[in-house]
């Protein structure tokens, strides 16, 4: 009788990876239906609540590289399991504020440590597992995201109907925690035999040697340019929906809508990416971005802006999938974690402008129009520069 067979450890992986996106990016999105709750109660204002986000973008992008290196160097189990628990930690003493010093200590030391290694560590370890297939099996963890984006803020907005914002802060952060820590313990990195590679071409790379490359920069200032609207749209779109009339429970469906869209979006551009490359992958995701912007200049009726979140939503995903199958194709595994670190610095640089700028131009203007402008600006701008980048031939 012949033995049964055993799972394959790179799906145990993957499952690892998508329970890790779907915890970490759904509490972001969760923390924008606390807006409204905190303007009245506290009288703080959108460009306070929206610098918080900010200073956890951009300490994410400060920790990427360094996390970067010690899930290289490591494996990603230590790395993951510590920062998920001090991610849900942060979460749930989000439900203790009363200063807004209080948020910006919790994003800032606590909350952006998860967000510096959710894609950091779980794409490059997922990277390493699979040689042929990096495209598909990236744009299958992103469900994750897509799913927590989904699914988390609508639990939020229950929450905080029944119990209250103090304990539904509380409870989405303790389950976080969990949840992470769970997932951390499904992630390992492969044997040193499986992560060579099956191509004797492909490129392998270390940060020194990427950094001399023109493609390295042009990558970073394309990361730069789009990445503003991925932070900035989640963060403000619901409080804007809120504005025209929508209630809340409402707004966080636009949230919901936009992740069900990017699911489609991870799951096309990365099976495509395997096919097209990462050039065509970038353009296929900058050009329904710039198309999304435009919707939310035009469209003023609140149920358009679902038909608005449903085209972001594509590219919002496709785009957070794009990033590490490229950096692979031009730089290889050695040392991806690294890379990819080093490049999410310079989008989290323009990632934690665009929420708090946008926050401004509201509090100033009562109008999100002329973000939107800057954003779509900033986009066709990194579709030049897509336009630029080598093009490298498919084995």
């Amino acid at each position: 009788m012949s033995s049964p067979k055993t799972l394959d450890p790179r799906y145990a992986v993957v499952a690892g990876a998508c329970l890790t996106q779907f915890m970490v990016i759904g509490l972001l999105f969760s923390y924008s239906l606390f807006f409204k709750t905190f303007e009245d109660e506290f009288g703080w204002s959108r460009t306070t609540l929206s610098a918080a986000a900010s200073l956890s973008f951009l300490m994410m992008g400060v920790l990427a590289t360094f996390f970067g290196h010690l899930g290289d160097r490591f494996g990603p189990r230590p790395v993951l399991a510590t920062t998920g628990l001090l991610t849900g930690l942060g979460f749930a003493l989000i439900s203790q504020v009363s200063a807004p010093w209080h948020l910006f200590l919790i994003f800032g030391l606590l909350i952006s440590v998860g967000m510096s290694t959710h894609d950091v560590i779980t794409l490059s370890t997922v990277a390493r597992w699979f040689k042929r297939r990096r495209g598909m099996m990236t744009g299958v963890v992103k469900t994750g995201t897509a799913v927590g984006q989904m699914l988390m803020p609508l639990a939020a907005a229950l929450l905080i109907a029944d119990i209250g914002w103090r304990a539904a802060a509380m409870t989405l952060g303790v389950g976080a925690a969990f949840f992470l820590l769970i997932a951390a313990l499904l992630m390992k990195r492969p044997p040193a035999a499986a992560e060579t590679t099956d191509n004797p071409d492909e490129p392998s790379g270390n940060l020194r040697s990427a950094m001399g490359s023109r493609v390295f920069w042009t990558l970073c200032a394309i990361q730069f340019l789009f990445f503003p609207t991925l932070t900035t749209v989640p963060l403000h779109i619901p409080v804007h929906g809120m504005d025209l009339g929508m209630a809340k429970t409402t707004a966080a469906a636009l949230l919901s809508t936009a992740a069900g869209a990017s699911a489609i979006g991870r799951l096309t551009v990365g099976g495509f990416s395997d096919r097209i490359g990462g050039k065509k992958g970038y353009l296929l995701c900058l050009t329904p971005l710039i198309v999304s912007l435009g919707s939310l200049l035009a469209f003023e009726q609140p149920w358009l802006l679902f038909t608005a979140m449903v085209i972001y939503g594509f590219a919002h995903g496709g785009l957070f999938t794009i990033v590490a199958p490229t950096l692979t194709e031009f730089f290889g595994t050695r040392a991806v974690g690294a890379i990819f670190g080093a490049v999410v610095f310079f989008g989290t640089v323009g990632g934690a402008i665009g929420p708090i700028l946008a926050g401004r131009i509201f509090d100033v203007t009562g109008s999100y129009a002329p973000a939107f402008i800057t954003l779509a600006a900033m986009a066709i701008l990194g579709i030049l520069l897509t336009l630029t980048l080598p093009v490298i031939k498919r084995p």
